[in-house]
């Protein structure tokens, strides 16, 4: 049974911005569970024998973590007797290797993804927790969950060059400065880990809220963005990540979240952002816990954009560098489209 590890959210309307589209055509969803179940046959035809995607050096634990999220969004979990289910459980045997995290609870080290990656495997061990084949792994998962949240609530705690960089993270354990985009992924393994009952200090909520608080600009009358740090303008995927972190850490009416909400209802997905897939996930189940016409208007066009986008054997990737890797594309299409069922946690309302 998944349990609800994440705070539920409630609909919140937003006032909708002079001018903005209100159409809500997009594929049907018969249409759509045809492109998520190729997506997710396409990723099953990429594992390797040991459980994991991809190689060492390229990111293979924030891979494994994201598909492991993406297939259980899609319905699949490891107790299935199916070929998913069984790729599901290597994949949790793999990530729970001795040798994938080092002995400071470090996931970054191991597969060369840094913060980047930590963020994402503890965000996925925390949404885990209850699915596990036995007693033994959930509890082995909350250990290493709990040894991941430690070292992200220390690598917050580390004295930065600048007071504008406070209560974020950035590449490093170590690093002094802070982004938008690495301490996101941090926010949301704290809210997942709390809302599954481990201890993580109110302040170190509050100091991350007050981060993203820095890192958003007006642009206008009930509308403005999140920038990759404080002081710069915002973007189409860091508004997206940082309206969802707000809403997941309770800050339902903050003008932050109504000014990002409008403005990227305003913008709609960027589909020729270098940052695209990265940005329409956190976009896609932003604007569902918004609710409204928000949601209505994200639904159809995040189903036109990936169903029109999908390469013809399943997998999707992009023209830009970063996101060019099929596997990784592939997971965040997934995730986007999948948000409406509601199977990982961090989806409810």
């Amino acid at each position: 049974m998944i349990k609800p590890l994440l705070v539920v959210i409630a609909a919140t309307w937003i006032g909708l911005p002079a001018g903005a589209q209100q159409a809500h055509e997009g594929p049907a969803p018969a249409q759509v569970e045809q492109r998520v179940e190729a997506g997710v046959d396409f990723l099953v035809s990429q594992v390797q024998r040991d459980g994991s995607v991809g190689r060492d050096g390229q990111n293979r634990n924030a891979m494994t973590a994201l598909m492991v999220m993406s297939m259980i969004s899609a319905g699949h979990q490891p107790a299935d007797y199916t070929p998913e289910g069984k790729v599901l459980r290597d994949a949790m045997n793999f990530i729970l290797r001795d040798d994938r995290i080092d002995r400071n609870g470090y996931y970054g080290n191991s597969d060369g993804s840094r913060m980047y990656g930590h963020g994402i495997v503890t965000l996925m061990l925390c949404e885990m927790l209850g699915m596990g084949v036995d007693d033994a792994q959930d509890a082995l998962i909350r250990r290493r969950a709990r040894a991941a949240i430690d070292l992200i609530l220390r690598a917050q705690n580390t004295r930065k060059r600048e007071e504008r960089y406070l209560g974020g993270w950035r590449y490093e354990p170590s690093s002094n400065d802070s982004d938008l985009s690495v301490t996101v992924w941090q926010v949301m393994s704290l809210r997942a880990a709390h809302s599954a009952g481990m201890q993580v200090p109110a302040q170190a909520i509050d100091n991350a809220v007050a981060y993203l608080e820095r890192s958003y600009q007006a642009t206008g009358r009930e509308r403005g963005g999140f920038g990759y740090e404080p002081g710069q303008g915002p973007r189409y995927a860091t508004t997206a990540a940082g309206l969802l972190a707000m809403l997941v850490c309770g800050r339902y009416e903050h003008e932050q979240v109504t000014g990002s909400a409008n403005y990227l209802l305003e913008l709609g997905p960027q589909q020729h952002d270098q940052w695209f897939y990265y940005g329409t996930y956190y976009y896609a189940v932003a604007m569902y816990q918004v609710g409204g016409e928000h949601a209505r208007t994200a639904q159809a066009a995040v189903g036109q954009i990936l169903s029109a986008g999908q390469h013809r054997d399943g997998y999707w990737t992009s023209e830009h560098y970063h996101e060019r890797n099929p596997i990784y594309a592939t997971c965040m299409a997934i995730l986007a489209l999948s948000v409406r069922h509601h199977y990982l946690p961090i989806y409810q309302r």
